[in-house]
This record gives C-alpha cells, sequence and structure tokens, in this order.
C-alpha cells in the first residue's frame, strides 16, 4: 500500500499538530492506519558545544515571506552560536523538552535527526507520499476502526476519539514559543532543506505553503468509504487495515497532508485548522507577539 494511501504512513498522527506546530523535530501529525509503538526511553544527551555552522555555498534563495517577520516570543530557547545540522540533535532535544516536556518527547518524538526529519515531513505533507521513515515523531497505540453498512465498508465515528488526545496535546502548546524555537532553529532548517534538493528554496515559504494547503482541505460529510485490499492467491493479510483505500477517486488522489486531516474526522480537523491559521498568523507576523 502506498505510504499516500488512508492506509499509509506508519506515525503521522501526532506530526501535523507538531511538526507544523514549528520545529518541534517536527507538524503529524497524524496517526494512520498502521501503528505500531516503538518507545524511545533513553536519557537525554548532555548539552554539548558543537562547531558552529558554516557559510552555506549555494545560492541565495528567492524569499516571499522572510523569517525575520515571524513573531514567537523573545525568549532565548537555543544556545548561540548553532551547531551545525548534523551535531543538532541535543541543542534540539533540550529544547523540546523545554518546550513540551520530558515524557512527552522521549515517549512522543523519533529519537534522532529532528531537524531532517521535521524539514523532509513538512514538505511531503503537500505531495502524494510521506515516507514513514521520514516522520520525526513515533507510532502510538491503535489501529482503523470500520464499520460494515449497505453501501459497503466506512470509516466508523469512533474512529475520530482516537485522534483525540493528539488533537488535545496540539492545542496545549504554547504557539508563541513555539514560533520563537522555529525562529531560532531557522538556520539548520534552510541548510537542512537545501540539502534534499532544494537549493534555491526557502523553507519557511514552503512550511506557509504546506499550512495554506491542509487549510484549503475541504470538509468531508459522513459516511466515508473505504475499499478493502483486493488480495489474490491462497495468503490473506493478517491486518488488512493497513492497505484500505478511499473509495472516492478526489480522496485517493488528495495528498498526503490532506488525507490525514480527513480520516481524523470533521471536528478534530477543525480544531487542528484553527491552530495552524494561530501559526500562520505568527510566521507571517500579522498577529501580535507572543
Amino acid at each position: 500500500m502506498p505510504t499516500s494511501s488512508p492506509s499509509s504512513g506508519r506515525s503521522g498522527q501526532w506530526f501535523l499538530g507538531i511538526a507544523v506546530l514549528v520545529a518541534l523535530g517536527v507538524g503529524a501529525y497524524f496517526l494512520p492506519w498502521r501503528t505500531e509503538p516503538e518507545p524511545f526511553l533513553a536519557p537525554l544527551p548532555p548539552r554539548v558545544e558543537a562547531p558552529t555552522i558554516a557559510p552555506s555555498t549555494e545560492p541565495p534563495p528567492t524569499v516571499h515571506h522572510p523569517i525575520e517577520e515571524a513573531r514567537g516570543t523573545t525568549e532565548a530557547l537555543v544556545p548561540s552560536p548553532l551547531p551545525s545540522v548534523d551535531k543538532s540533535d541535543p541543542v534540539v532535544q533540550h529544547a523540546l523538552v523545554d518546550l513540551l516536556g520530558r515524557e512527552r518527547v522521549l515517549s512522543l518524538l523519533a529519537p534522532n535527526e529532528y531537524v531532517r526529519r521535521f524539514v523532509a515531513t513538512v514538505d511531503n505533507l503537500a505531495r502524494r507520499e510521506a515516507a514513514a521513515r521520514l516522520w520525526p515523531v513515533l507510532p502510538i497505540g491503535g489501529r482503523l476502526a470500520v464499520e460494515e453498512t449497505a453501501d459497503g465498508l466506512v470509516l466508523a465515528p469512533k474512529n475520530a476519539q482516537r485522534y483525540e488526545r493528539f488533537v488535545n496535546l496540539v492545542e496545549s502548546i504554547d504557539t508563541g514559543r513555539a514560533i520563537a524555537l522555529y525562529v531560532q532553529l531557522y538556520p539548520l532548517c534552510q541548510r537542512a532543506y537545501q540539502e534534499l534538493g532544494f537549493p534555491e528554496k526557502y523553507f519557511n515559504d514552503r512550511l506557509v505553503g504546506v499550512i495554506d494547503h491542509l487549510l484549503a482541505t475541504s470538509d468531508v460529510v459522513a459516511p466515508v468509504t473505504l475499499v478493502p485490499p483486493d488480495v489474490q492467491g491462497p495468503y490473506k493479510p493478517a491486518r488488512p487495515w493497513v492497505m484500505y483505500r478511499f473509495a472516492d477517486p478526489d480522496l485517493e488522489s488528495r495528498s498526503a497532508g490532506q488525507k490525514m486531516l480527513i480520516r481524523m474526522g470533521p471536528e478534530n480537523a477543525r480544531r487542528l485548522k484553527a491552530k495552524l491559521v494561530e501559526i500562520r498568523a505568527l510566521l507571517l507576523g500579522t498577529a501580535p507577539r507572543q
């Protein structure tokens, strides 16, 4: 099953809120059909002095939304000078612990490559596929809830309950501090974006564009019909929910991020969109500094 389908992405749920909730190693945000926890319980690494980022040799990108316009809090959340992307994990992890708390960081976030995972996943949310191996968060437990109806297999209303803890977490995050952390880590994000293959692009423009793309996700009226896997031969999949697709060709053709919003239910999607509107306003400097 390709990762762009409703069953795609093995650890998406926590991201859309945290990933697009700016640089949380991250915006998840969404639990895909298959979720098998892999808890990371290693202790936090100590703070270390790392080499300063070397000046980029890439041509300067065209900028539509300068990071200088963002209006987060004014507190210093990371040390200066910043380390290189390769040496940034200890600095980023300590900052995330300050923002989210140690327990949340150790139980929710992937253990390494925070900046690169965040940048790659933000970029992929507006594409058809969002590779699970790049998610900056760990999967959580649970499986897809479906119902048999006269019209076929549909997404069960109770499926939305699986996302409520995540949505509550996203709403509780101090957006101003999250934006401040993102701004202070931005040189690392830009470098990682250039390494990803976009030397002439500006990552903050991509983040704003992805947020706009997610906000444009239309509401879907229930029931949402699913297509089970068409398995040929004697061997049946042990976990068929991994391979479900949307029956509506329009829904199935959506981006990975929009599918995530659709399958988490209209009320959860509405609450996440409200948070994204708040993030976008601070990113563009159109809301008062928090």
